[in-house]
């Protein structure tokens, strides 16, 4: 068989290096996407130093030709793609994590936010299409949040009912939404699409309060990438449990 190609966005720091260098282990090619090359090849170089088979490129998720040339050079050197992570995300919501910030939160925040977190995500998934589907059962992993559950941010006493980021949490709601309808789109093709929650990880975005360290969070969207034909699609998951819409 040929050996499995994944793609992972935002990869050159926090969950997206942890996963590509998780998924590498287990003797993946993986192309480690990033806006800033400089900063993916440095990444890259000390995975290789592993003797790891990564591959760093050029793309930032909101330039639609930068998602082009991507897919371009996979499908050169591959012919196929067999995971996909939407791991790029960025959090600019003004305040702190717990202030509601719906009635102050600017259009600017919440179209920027919005370009990341979700159009890119549908941008980049909608170009790779075709070479997901020629893969034998590819897999593609939204990276979300505990923070996009609509049903706990309306449930009292929940662990997230008081953390109220408008622009971020309405954006990974939304990616569930995405990663739903993708699901469906693809329900009779072997590609499952699910949404992966990492948990409040040491990262630039969870920082060093986060209870979690960066290796255990990466294991949720990893488990997810490599799902068996038995596994799950159209599903919210943290560490193997499944998380309410």
């Amino acid at each position: 068989m040929k050996q499995k190609v994944a793609l992972i966005t935002g990869a050159n720091k926090g969950l997206g290096l942890e996963m590509a260098k998780q998924l590498a282990q287990k003797g993946i090619r993986v192309y480690m996407a990033g806006r800033n090359l400089n900063k993916v090849e440095t990444a890259a170089k000390d995975l290789k130093k592993l003797k790891l088979d990564v591959v760093p490129i050029l793309c930032d998720v909101t330039n639609s030709m930068q998602i082009k040339d991507a897919v371009t050079l996979i499908e050169k050197e591959e012919g196929k793609l067999d995971i996909l992570i939407n791991n790029a995300g960025i959090m600019i919501d003004s305040g702190g994590w717990m202030e509601n910030n719906a009635a102050t939160v600017s259009l600017d925040i919440m179209r920027k936010t919005y370009e990341t977190n979700v159009f890119g995500v549908v941008d980049v998934t909608q170009q790779f299409l075709p070479l997901l589907k020629k893969s034998p059962a590819a897999r593609v992993v939204n990276l979300g949040s505990i923070l996009g559950s609509l049903t706990l941010h309306a449930q009292p006493g929940s662990p997230i009912y008081d953390a109220k980021c408008m622009a971020y949490n309405s954006s990974k709601a939304a990616l569930n939404a995405v990663t739903i309808h993708f699901a469906h789109a693809l329900k009779d093709t072997k590609i499952k699409v699910n949404t992966a929650h990492p948990g409040w990880v040491k990262t630039d975005l969870g920082t060093e309060h986060a209870p979690m360290n960066v290796q255990d969070g990466a294991k949720t969207g990893v488990d997810l990438a490599l799902l068996d034909d038995n596994g799950p699609t159209c599903g919210f998951f943290h560490m193997g449990d499944k998380l309410p819409w």
